[in-house]
This record gives C-alpha cells, sequence and structure tokens, in this order.
C-alpha cells in the first residue's frame, strides 16, 4: 500500500452500488507519485499524491515572487 509522505493519504475502502442497490466492494486509490521537486534551494524526493505536488509548487511560486 503506497501513502503519501506529505498528508499520509492512502487506499480507502468503499462500495459500488448498482441500480438494483446490490453492493460490492471496491478501493479508491489515492494518486501517488514518485517525484523530486526543489523547495526552498533543497531537493526533496518522496511519494507524494498530486494534490500535494500542487500545493508545494504553488508555495514555492510564492515564495518567488
Amino acid at each position: 500500500m503506497r501513502k503519501c509522505d506529505a498528508c499520509s493519504k492512502k487506499t480507502r475502502i468503499g462500495r459500488n452500488r448498482s441500480h438494483a442497490q446490490n453492493r460490492s466492494s471496491r478501493t479508491f486509490r489515492a494518486n501517488i507519485q514518485k517525484v523530486t521537486l526543489s523547495l526552498g534551494g533543497k531537493k526533496v524526493s518522496g511519494n507524494f499524491c498530486t494534490k500535494c505536488i500542487k500545493r508545494m509548487k504553488k508555495t514555492e511560486e510564492d515564495r518567488k515572487k
């Protein structure tokens, strides 16, 4: 099971429901990517979800302004 190093987001379990209201189990997987980012002049590598990658890039751009 993969997990985001920043926010600890991981695979969650849920259910599919058909029109006949039948239940079947399914998994919701977080979109985890292995990435190397430069934050404040330091290179940080790890497994991050795409939401955290987007947030880190945005904060880095704000620091440059």
